[in-house]
């Protein structure tokens, strides 16, 4: 036990996290970009598509399945991004740029707990968003319920994971004035090759191959085989967990508190 933690009452180190989760909840509904894009805007874009009736009408074109049901998992992987690009880096950037985490070095309660709370906040916004797309598409849209369950909750642990881990490689290296950039950088281009520009099924052969390995097209790739077909195929469950591990080494290579 260190020196700090023996200082504290046994009971002091939980609620103490908790304090700060609840704190940084109250400045996210002050800076609600993460949770427009992750948690808004996911939401009324599938109402959106699903109220229109040919999107609902089954299309040899995407092999078969409609543009709603072909959408659903693109969606998902909208909420992870949105929350991973915009409503973790930023306000770590504000933090490091305006010296708190520098402050509370100097205090019992380690600075690696804003982190952890931003982590905790973020992931349980995107799971909550993801159970809520899906109880819609459902019972509003009338989509089927996944093929695989636990098919699912991997492809969207794994996807979890790994774009989380992207965005606290940009938490590590971005500024308060290039951190919006740096988020829109990696959120617009990713995606597109997740097919929201233009579905997966209609990508010529050389970019669909492309827009598999690619974090958010492996994503999109697992959530929609549990969804439709069952068990997801090996190949991006693989390809999840390596961008996983190469950016999370980067994160911890690059983080600086100051």
């Amino acid at each position: 036990m260190s020196i700090r933690s023996s200082l504290l009452p046994a009971g002091t180190p939980r609620a103490a996290f908790r304090m700060i989760v609840l704190n940084e909840s109250r400045i996210a509904r002050r800076l609600p970009l993460g949770l427009l894009v992750g948690v808004v805007l996911p939401t009324v874009l599938l109402v959106i598509i699903g109220s229109v009736r040919h999107n609902r009408q089954h299309l040899q074109v995407l092999g078969g399945l409609t543009t709603f049901s072909v959408y659903v998992p693109i969606f998902l992987a909208m909420v992870i991004a949105a929350l991973a690009f915009y409503g973790l880096p930023i306000p770590l950037a504000i933090y490091r740029d305006q010296g708190i985490l520098r402050r509370l070095s100097t205090t019992p309660v380690p600075p690696a707990w804003v982190l952890a709370a931003q982590l905790v906040l973020n992931v349980s916004f995107a799971a909550a968003e993801l159970v809520l797309l899906l109880v819609v598409a459902m019972t509003g849209f009338g989509i089927a319920a996944p093929k695989s369950a636990g098919g699912l909750v991997l492809a969207v642990s794994l996807s979890m994971a790994t774009v989380f881990a992207i965005g606290l490689w940009v938490s590590a290296i971005a500024r308060p004035r290039t951190a919006g950039i740096l988020a829109a950088v990696c959120f617009f281009p990713l995606m597109s090759f997740a097919g929201l520009l233009f579905p997966r099924a209609e990508m010529p052969r050389a970019l669909l191959d492309a827009s598999n390995l690619t974090p958010l097209g492996a994503a999109v790739q697992a959530i929609q085989s549990a969804l439709l077909d069952g068990f997801p195929p090996i190949s991006p469950l693989l390809v999840l967990p390596a961008y996983a591990v190469i950016f999370g080494a980067l994160a911890v290579r690059f983080f600086r508190w100051e």
